[in-house]
Formats: C-alpha cells, sequence, structure tokens
C-alpha cells in the first residue's frame, strides 16, 4: 500500500491507497502547535480504526506548505512505518514526468496536481484548486507547467469580509438562488461564491485564449470543488482526489 500526506494550510489529507483505489481518505486539522506525539496518534488510531496494520504501507510520500509541520509528519511516518518519507520538491522534480516552472517557488501541492492531470488527460488543461488559496495551474500537453495563477480561497474571502464588518456572521459555503441578497449572509453568498464562479469563467477563459486552445481541459480540485456549481459545463472533470493522486504517481517513480 501507498500512504500519502498533503500536508495544507488548513487540513493534513492523508490517502491509503491499495495499488487499485483510494481505501480511506482522512484529514487532521493543520494546527502548528501540536506536538509531533499528538500527530502520531491520530494517524495510528485511523489506521487502528480501520483494521489496518501499519507494515502493510510499503511507501510513504509526502507534499507540505506547511514548513512547521513538515518535519513532524517526516518523523511520525520514520517511526511509525519505518519508512522515509518521498518528500516532493525540487530534488524529486527531475524524476517526474512533468517539467516543474520555478521548482523552488511552486507549491508542491500544486506540482502533484500537475502530474495527476497530466497522467489523465495528456492534453492541455488547467487545473482549479481550491483550497486555502485558489489555484490555477496550466499544463502542457508536452507535460510542462507553463504557468499559475492565485487568488484568496472561498474561506479565505469570506473569513475576511465577516470578520472585518461590525457584526460577525457565520457563513455558510452554499451557492445561493440568487445574486440578489435578501439578508447579510445570503449577501456575502452572493458576492463571494457567485463571484468566484466569475473568477473562474475568467481566468480559465483568458488561459484557453492565451493557447488558442477551445478545447482546454478544466479540472476542478480541493476541498471545495463541489461549492461552485458546474452545471454550465465550467468545469471539464471534478477530481476531489487528484492532489493525493499525483502523490501516489510520485510513489511509481522510485
Amino acid at each position: 500500500m501507498i500512504l500519502v500526506f498533503d500536508i495544507g494550510n488548513s487540513d493534513i489529507t492523508m490517502g491509503l491507497y491499495n495499488h487499485k483505489a483510494w481505501l480511506h481518505v482522512w484529514r487532521i486539522p493543520s494546527v502548528t502547535d501540536r506536538p509531533e506525539l499528538y500527530y502520531g496518534i491520530k494517524i495510528r488510531d485511523y489506521f487502528y480504526e480501520a483494521g489496518i496494520s501499519v507494515a502493510d504501507v510499503e511507501k510513504v510520500v509526502l507534499s507540505s506548505v506547511v514548513p512547521n509541520l513538515t518535519e513532524r509528519v517526516i518523523n511520525v511516518a520514520k517511526t511509525l512505518f519505518e519508512k522515509s518519507p518521498i518528500v516532493l520538491g525540487p530534488e524529486v522534480y527531475p524524476k517526474l514526468p512533468v517539467k516543474v516552472l520555478n521548482p523552488y517557488e511552486i507549491g508542491s501541492d500544486l506540482v502533484a496536481n500537475a502530474v495527476a492531470a497530466h497522467h489523465i488527460f495528456q492534453t492541455n488543461c488547467v487545473i482549479v484548486d481550491f483550497g486555502t488559496a485558489l489555484t490555477f495551474t496550466t499544463v502542457s500537453a508536452a507535460g510542462e507547467i507553463i504557468g499559475v495563477a492565485i487568488a484568496p480561497g472561498l474561506k479565505t474571502a469570506i473569513r475576511a469580509l465577516s470578520q472585518n464588518t461590525a457584526k460577525l456572521f457565520d457563513v455558510p459555503l452554499e451557492m445561493p438562488e440568487s445574486v440578489l441578497g435578501k439578508n447579510t449572509v445570503h449577501a456575502i453568498q452572493a458576492g463571494i461564491l457567485i463571484g468566484y464562479k466569475g473568477l473562474v469563467q475568467a481566468i480559465t477563459g483568458q488561459i484557453r485564449q492565451e493557447l488558442n486552445d477551445p478545447q482546454l481541459v478544466t479540472v476542478a480540485t480541493g476541498g471545495l470543488s463541489a461549492v461552485i456549481k458546474t452545471d454550465e459545463g465550467l468545469f471539464t472533470r471534478i477530481e476531489p482526489n487528484l492532489t493525493l493522486d499525483g502523490l501516489r504517481l510520485v510513489a511509481s517513480c522510485y
């Protein structure tokens, strides 16, 4: 089995793959002041509850955009699984089937997305990742990451708006039926969620225009990818586990 870790600003997402399918996907909140032992216990408990032996893990792959958590999870993996994780980063990129733009600047999660999307589609594509940040990673048919665009994520935008108003509101991430907000919560949903739908359309449209590719594939991923309605053909496909798929493909390069 392959165990992958996607350490993001909001969550540590863990996926356990049995060479055919994802058996389990678990999430742990990314809390940087928790000790190493905390994460070790949480991970061990997940395996215990699933009835899976830690000895069944053959490879561990890790991507992290949170430096304060990287070393802790590496140490947990070494202790619990007796494996040194493959840490996705500039030292690993030359082994991958994609060419990485600015390897010391791009997030390793975006590289994992690119690896998975290129493996699936083998054509020009843009990956729209709905996480703490909203990212657009464009990969050419030849497997080259040719550009990235970044905007604040949905939760980040709503939190920034609601926390800077005179009254604090708990705004659920639900697409409103109308852009005509009838109350404060509805108004924030209309402005952010419908507005972000337009943002996605605008950026993917401009990428399509700059590449002169009307058949450009658009892939949505990330924990909030299902929030934006897709019934108008905004995305070619929604792949919630795209980052995890990229990481388990990295394991096959070793």
